[in-house]
Formats: C-alpha cells, sequence, structure tokens
C-alpha cells in the first residue's frame, strides 16, 4: 500500500506575493519574501527624492548633486533586486517582460510609489495601528518635504523653510487650518490634497481603535463581574448540575417537612 506524502512548505516561502513570485520556485519565493519589506521602506522613506522630476531637481533642491547621487542610488538598489528575481526566475524571459513596473521603476523610481501605498494598505489590513501610524508618520514627513521643495522657490510663497512646512503639515493633518501658510504652487497643493486625506484616514483609525479599547475594557468589566466562564464540556456540565440542585433542592426540602 502507497503512501502519499504532501512536502511542507518553509515559513519563508509559502508567504510569497502571488502577483510577484513563481509557483514551485522555493529560491525565487524566498528571495522576494526578504526583500519586499526592505525595498518597500525604501520606497517609502524617499518618495521626496523620487518624486521631483530630474528637470527641476536644480530649482528645488539647493545641492541638486546629492538628490543626483541619491536617484542613481535608488535605481541601483531597484535594478539589482529586479536583476536577481529574473536570475531565480525558471522563465527569464517572461517574467522580465511580465513585470513592467519592477522594471520601469529602475528608469523612473517615483513608480515605486504604486509600493508604498502598498505597504500601507497592509499595514492597514493587517489592523496593528502602531506600523500604521509609523507609515502615516513618513508619508506625511514625505509630503512636508514634496511642499517645501516646490514652494521655497516659486515667487510669493510663504513656505520657505522646513520648519514651516513642518508647522504647516502639523496644522492642515490634524485639520485646524490657521490659514497663516499654504501652498500656491500646484505641485505643493496636490501634495496638500494628499495630506488632507491622510489627516481624514489616520484620524478615522485613531478613533476607532480608541472606541473599540473602550468597548473591550467595558465588555472586561462586565465579565468580571459575572465571574468567569468555564466553555469547556466539564465546565458545563458542572453548570448544568449546579441549576439542577437549585431546582430540586426546594422540592425535596418541602417533602422532608411534611
Amino acid at each position: 500500500m502507497s503512501e502519499t506524502t504532501t512536502a511542507s512548505i518553509p515559513p519563508d516561502v509559502e508567504s510569497a506575493d502571488p502577483s510577484e513570485s513563481e509557483p514551485d520556485n522555493p529560491r525565487l519565493n524566498r528571495w522576494i519574501n526578504k526583500t519586499t519589506l526592505p525595498l518597500d521602506l525604501i520606497a517609502l522613506c524617499t518618495i521626496w527624492l523620487t518624486v521631483v522630476p530630474l528637470g527641476t531637481i536644480h530649482r528645488v533642491a539647493s545641492r541638486p548633486l546629492f538628490w543626483y547621487i541619491g536617484r542613481i542610488v535608488i535605481s541601483v538598489i531597484y535594478g539589482i533586486d529586479m536583476a536577481v528575481r529574473t536570475y531565480l526566475s525558471r522563465r527569464r524571459l517572461r517574467y522580465f517582460t511580465h513585470h513592467p513596473v519592477g522594471v520601469l521603476a529602475v528608469i523612473l523610481p517615483v513608480i515605486r510609489l504604486v509600493f508604498s501605498l502598498r505597504l500601507l494598505k497592509a499595514m492597514f489590513k493587517k489592523g496593528n495601528t502602531l506600523h500604521f501610524l509609523f507609515v502615516s508618520v513618513v508619508l506625511l514627513l514625505n509630503l512636508m518635504i514634496i511642499v517645501w521643495g516646490f514652494e521655497r522657490s516659486a515667487p510669493d510663497a510663504n513656505i520657505t523653510t522646513i520648519g514651516i512646512a513642518v508647522w504647516w503639515g502639523c496644522v492642515t493633518v490634524f485639520t485646524v487650518g490657521y490659514g497663516d501658510y499654504y501652498p500656491i504652487t500646484t505641485a505643493g497643493r496636490v501634495a496638500a490634497v494628499g495630506i488632507m486625506v491622510l489627516g481624514l484616514t489616520t484620524a478615522a483609525v485613531i478613533t476607532a481603535q480608541i472606541a473599540s479599547s473602550f468597548m473591550d475594557q467595558a465588555q472586561s468589566r462586565r465579565n468580571s463581574a459575572s465571574g468567569p466562564e468555564d466553555d469547556s464540556n466539564e465546565g458545563r456540565l458542572r453548570r448544568i448540575e449546579e441549576m439542577l440542585k437549585q431546582h430540586f433542592e426546594p422540592t425535596e426540602t418541602s417533602s422532608d417537612q411534611t
């Protein structure tokens, strides 16, 4: 009699992203699992560096050479990752041609913004409030720097320093809206809309978390007031026995008295 056995899939392989992995290719899937989070974090932390077009870096940055070097380093990192994935793939040409986002991210790192939003979505789905707030704060800092970069050299601009940009961003994200500072460029206003959306989303998540915490505390107090209940079979039998005793004990007492 033959026995069929199924090989267990290692945990560092089974969670690979289906859109980027290959079936029955543990080497590629293992590489994807090890590099996805670090690359997404790099993309998240360098949005301010990659969102500015190359032609306007000299107008946005006081030291454009560092911005160019940063862009080149990021492209090299993404290029190495894409080259390794293609090499580990069993159908290299097909893998290369079927992943245009990863290929274009090497040339235009701003496309990696898609992966930053994927990281934010993943943190939101996991329900980890601290991780979600971390991603939100990093996004907020990126948007503040972007606004400052586009506004600092614009005529009649009032957001001219990074300190003013941080103050304005905090006022905007908390929906206070003093109106003492405001962006005047199109790119700055687009980033401001992103900050508004981020602020409303973060406020909703925090409010939901606080409400959930209060509900858990109320439920805990109700459980402690009613006493802990054993949901095992023995606990249920014990409760049924106690109910039967309470029901029949008065009858036995009255019959003994007569």
